[in-house]
């Protein structure tokens, strides 16, 4: 696992996640210390970073998380993959119940938890989403993902369709537990949008100023300006 002493990050993250404009983010502040890029299986992804393999991860939720801190980041839609002449594909979004009836394909690596999943269950379950990619394209079934997924494995004989009322992906960051190196806890600044040189500390609000101390801090900006003075309480000088 990366350290402060070590001038490396690795970062984690499951098919389908975006890490370019964290990394473009990490090279513009820390142009010394790589970071490395490693693709995870969804399966794995929770395991690599407790055994370090990994620093930090991208993953998808629900996951075995024990042992991990996780940091909510978003949510995804949830897309149904059909062939681009499918009838489906007249729609802009889809219903659940639009699905009734369809061959849904379950590949092994499935990753939408919807216990109520429309559409009749393919017998088949290829071992991962890509292969099931290559059944929808043979006209096998409907397959039902994360939107990124959808795009990453997009080619032109296929299309996809938001489902309105479908369950949405929960997409965290996961850390292990427990006080964090120096360079993890960047990270996790820039993945939550914090300012260079900011940090958890400085991100909370600063203690507020007495009513004496805000007068004190004009009376010196008074005095810096060429300005003089006066003691509070004090009343103007008259004209004679």
């Amino acid at each position: 696992m990366a350290s402060p002493s070590l001038p490396s990050l690795t970062f984690g993250y499951v098919p389908g996640g975006t890490p370019a404009k964290w990394a473009r983010i990490w090279a513009q502040r820390h142009p010394d210390v790589p970071l490395r890029l490693r693709t995870v299986a969804a399966a794995n992804a929770a395991a690599e970073v407790r055994d370090g393999t990994i620093d930090v991860v991208v993953l998808r939720l629900p996951a075995d998380t024990a042992g991990l801190a996780v940091i909510p980041l978003y949510q995804e839609t949830t897309v149904a993959v059909v062939p681009a002449d499918h009838i489906l594909s007249a729609a802009d979004e889809l219903a659940a119940a639009d699905l009734e009836g369809e061959p849904v394909l379950m590949p092994l690596d499935h990753v939408v938890e919807w216990v109520d999943i429309p559409g009749v269950p393919v017998e088949h379950r290829p071992e991962t989403t890509e292969g099931a990619i290559e059944l929808v394209a043979a006209g096998t079934g409907v397959l039902i993902v994360p939107q990124s997924l959808a795009r990453l494995y997009h080619r032109k004989d296929l299309t996809y369709r938001p489902i309105a009322d479908a369950p949405t992906c929960p997409v965290a960051l996961a850390v292990p537990e427990g006080p964090q190196s120096a360079l993890i806890e960047d990270f996790i600044g820039i993945v939550r949008g914090r300012k260079p040189g900011s940090s958890r500390a400085q991100a909370e609000s600063a203690p507020k100023r007495t009513a004496r101390e805000k007068t004190l801090a004009k009376q010196t900006a008074r005095a810096a300006a060429g300005k003089v003075a006066r003691r509070p309480g004090q009343a103007k000088r008259g004209r004679r």
